[in-house]
């Protein structure tokens, strides 16, 4: 039986939502959804600090989708979109929120992927810090353009481990789930 995608979605949007999306993923709505929560949070009084960290770490998860996101596989009611993502912005207590993401990875990427976010998230605090100043002083960069600096970012910024979950949807493709808490 394949992941079900509405259900993941439907138990994604619980909580103090501040945003959520499913659909294609563009320039225009990257642009669209950085403003729209910078907005939210200065509505919310949101400390400068925390504005700023979660700016940073939208910026990379959103870039990441754009332009990491395989093929997405033949949809029944959802979209045809090549980019098909869902993200869910919300306030999970006083204090933090998550990042919840998710997207259609190959079988082949599942593998990379899952390694390089287990070595992420076995480095300390310090270790993230020296490898990402390693990555931009070698210039090493993928074809892509980040050379994995997204994620080694993202778990910077946040100070804390990067959840993720891949869930078989067929033969070929995973829907990589990834939450990122905010403290």
């Amino acid at each position: 039986m394949s992941f079900e995608i509405q259900e993941w979605y439907k138990n994604m949007r619980v909580g103090d939502v501040v945003l959520a999306y499913k659909g294609g993923v563009s320039v225009d709505l990257i642009t669209n959804v950085l403003t729209t929560i910078e907005l939210k949070l200065e509505d919310k009084n949101e400390r400068t600090k925390i504005r700023r960290k979660v700016y940073n770490i939208l910026v990379e998860s959103l870039q990441n989708l754009y332009h990491h996101i395989d093929n997405t596989p033949e949809l029944d009611d959802e979209s045809k979109d090549s980019k098909f993502a869902i993200f869910v912005f919300s306030k999970v207590n006083n204090a933090s929120y998550k990042l919840s993401t998710g997207n259609f990875v190959s079988s082949s990427q599942m593998k990379f992927l899952k390694d390089r976010l287990d070595q992420i998230n076995y480095l300390s605090k310090e270790q993230l810090k020296s490898i990402y100043k390693l990555i931009l002083s070698n210039e090493e960069f993928s074809d892509k353009g980040g050379g994995g600096l997204g994620m080694i970012d993202i778990a910077r910024k946040s100070g804390n481990k990067l959840e993720y979950k891949f869930h078989s949807f067929n033969n070929n493709y995973y829907f990589f789930c990834l939450d990122v808490i905010i403290s």
